[in-house]
């Protein structure tokens, strides 16, 4: 049995993520030689970030158990230890997780915008395709996390915390990965929101996902995640922050053929 709730949580704004926005704008200044040679495991969180953390911190307070837990999970990651520890949670002891790191974005990480794009184009240009199985060069795509390591750490849960409650601190990537296994994302249904400009389909920092076995209306307990609700604590005008039913689609012969034929053949018979 899974626990009960399972509530994620996207570490605050860091180092990484102003850097890269700044590059994304044409300022690669950021990306000085120091920078560049560290791992993005050792980015920090910004002034911003951390209190991003605390306002998260208070909401899961305010409304989600009183901010208590019977497990608490995080990434070794720096930005994701100091969130965790800036959320403040009362009797909080943190297991570091290896299998809850950020996405392992290869020869493209630690890399300035212009570069990625000048080096890497053609694969960068594959993403738009199938983003769910691309991978950036040597590094792993969302299929390929959710595999190796979502499936493992839910297995982990449904061993050592069957029927709690559990908060986990990590990734924006993986919190995707998350998504994909507990909602049954489809691979088309995933690239959408990956390019989707609507904020309400982003996950940004220090957002939340709170995914439920107890009915939100009737308290009735399911045997598996049914329902979901996305908040942003830092501005709710960025999340729908309401409970919404997981639906595990399934699809008649008539649906499959529909959504195969979306793509013309290549070699006729």
């Amino acid at each position: 049995m899974m626990p009960r709730d399972l509530i994620l949580v996207r570490h605050g704004e860091s180092e990484g993520n102003v850097a890269s926005k700044r590059s994304r704008a044409g300022d690669d200044s950021l990306y000085t030689s120091e920078f560049s040679a560290r791992h993005s495991s050792s980015w920090r969180l910004t002034d911003l970030g951390l209190r991003q953390a605390q306002t998260a911190g208070q909401w899961l307070s305010e409304n989600v158990f009183g901010g208590n837990f019977d497990r608490h999970y995080v990434s070794s990651y720096l930005r994701a230890l100091e969130t965790a520890a800036n959320l403040h949670l009362p009797n909080a002891f943190w297991r570091m997780e290896p299998h809850l790191r950020e996405r392992d974005w290869g020869d493209l990480d630690v890399m300035t915008d212009a570069e990625r794009k000048k080096r890497f184009a053609r694969s960068l240009n594959r993403r738009e395709v199938e983003s769910l199985f691309w991978a950036p060069p040597n590094g792993e795509s969302i299929a390929h996390l959710c595999e190796t390591r979502v499936f493992r750490f839910l297995d982990t849960l449904h061993r050592e915390c069957p029927d709690g409650r559990v908060v986990v601190v990590l990734h924006g990537e993986l919190m995707w990965g998350f998504r994909v296994v507990l909602e049954h994302l489809s691979p088309q249904r995933y690239t959408e929101l990956d390019f989707s400009e609507h904020p309400f389909d982003h996950i940004h920092n220090c957002q939340i996902l709170h995914y439920t076995r107890v009915d939100p209306e009737t308290k009735q307990t399911a045997d598996k995640y049914l329902w979901m609700r996305s908040i942003c604590p830092t501005d709710l005008t960025k999340s729908r922050n309401e409970w919404e039913p997981i639906i595990r689609r399934t699809y008649s012969n008539e649906e499959l053929l529909k959504y195969v034929v979306k793509t013309p053949r290549m070699i006729p018979e």
